[in-house]
C-alpha cells in the first residue's frame, strides 16, 4: 500500500520568489478577476493592515474560496493551514493549487512539531499565515465552538491576528454578477492582550462585518486546540 505523504512541513525555500511571484500571478489574473465578475466583490479595511512582519490573518470560514479571497483583500501572500484530506482530495485541481499556492496541512486534534515548524518557516519570510478559527467551512451565520490555536501560535510567533469578515456569500456562483460578497479586512489584535480577551475581540469584529451571531462564550472554557 504506497504511504500517504505529509504535507506538514514546509521550509524557507518552499515560499521562494517563484511561489510568490505564482501566488500573485494567481491572485491578480485568475481572482481578482472571477471575484469581480462572478461575485461583486466589495474590499473594505485594507488600510488596517498593519507593517509588521508577523501577521495571522484569521477570517471567518463559508466556502472554498476564501483562501483566495483573503489573500485578495490583504494583497498579501499567505500560506494557510489546512487539513490533510485537501492534499489528497479527488479533484487534482484543487490538489494542486493547495500545494502550489503554499497551504501545509495540520492535525487539528494533535498539532504536530514539524507545524511549528512550518508557521516559523512561514514567519522567516516575506510571507504571512491564514487560519479558519472555525476550523472547518461553517454555514449557519453564527460564530461559536472557536479553535484557540491561532491565539496559540500569534502568541508564541508574537504575530499581530488580522480579523476578516467574509459576507453574504450564500453559494458558489454560476453566471456573470450573480453574487455579492463583501471582505472586510479588521484592525489587529495584539498578542499580547490575554487570550480570552483575544477570543472575544476576533468574533467582535468578524460578528461586526458580517451580520452573524456572536456566541463566542461557548469557546472560551475550551482546552486550547488547533
Amino acid at each position: 500500500m504506497k504511504k500517504e505523504k505529509n504535507y506538514n512541513r514546509r521550509t524557507e525555500k518552499d515560499y521562494n520568489i517563484f511561489r510568490t511571484i505564482f501566488y500573485m500571478f494567481f491572485v491578480i489574473f485568475i481572482v481578482l478577476p472571477v471575484t469581480k465578475l462572478m461575485y461583486n466583490i466589495k474590499i473594505k479595511g485594507r488600510e488596517n493592515i498593519p507593517k509588521s512582519s508577523r501577521i495571522i490573518y484569521a477570517g471567518n470560514h463559508v466556502s472554498y474560496i476564501d483562501p483566495p479571497i483573503i489573500a485578495l483583500a490583504a494583497w498579501k501572500t499567505i500560506a494557510y493551514m489546512a487539513k490533510q484530506e485537501l492534499f489528497n482530495d479527488k479533484d487534482k485541481l484543487l490538489r494542486f493549487l493547495v500545494h502550489t499556492l503554499g497551504a501545509f496541512a495540520v492535525n487539528r486534534e494533535k498539532p504536530e512539531i514539524a507545524t511549528f515548524k512550518t508557521v516559523k518557516s512561514v514567519f522567516n519570510t516575506s510571507w504571512s499565515l491564514g487560519i479558519f478559527p472555525q476550523g472547518k467551512i461553517v454555514k449557519e451565520p453564527v460564530i461559536e465552538n472557536v479553535h484557540k490555536g491561532f491565539i496559540m501560535f500569534a502568541k508564541k510567533f508574537q504575530a499581530d491576528i488580522v480579523p476578516v469578515g467574509i459576507k453574504g456569500f450564500d453559494g458558489y456562483a454560476k453566471k456573470l454578477f450573480e453574487k455579492h460578497i463583501t471582505v472586510t479586512v479588521g484592525k489587529p489584535i495584539s498578542y499580547t492582550l490575554p487570550e480570552d480577551e483575544i477570543l472575544r475581540e476576533w468574533a467582535r469584529q468578524i460578528c461586526e462585518y458580517t451580520g452573524f451571531e456572536n456566541k463566542i462564550e461557548n469557546s472560551i472554557s475550551e482546552i486550547v486546540k488547533v
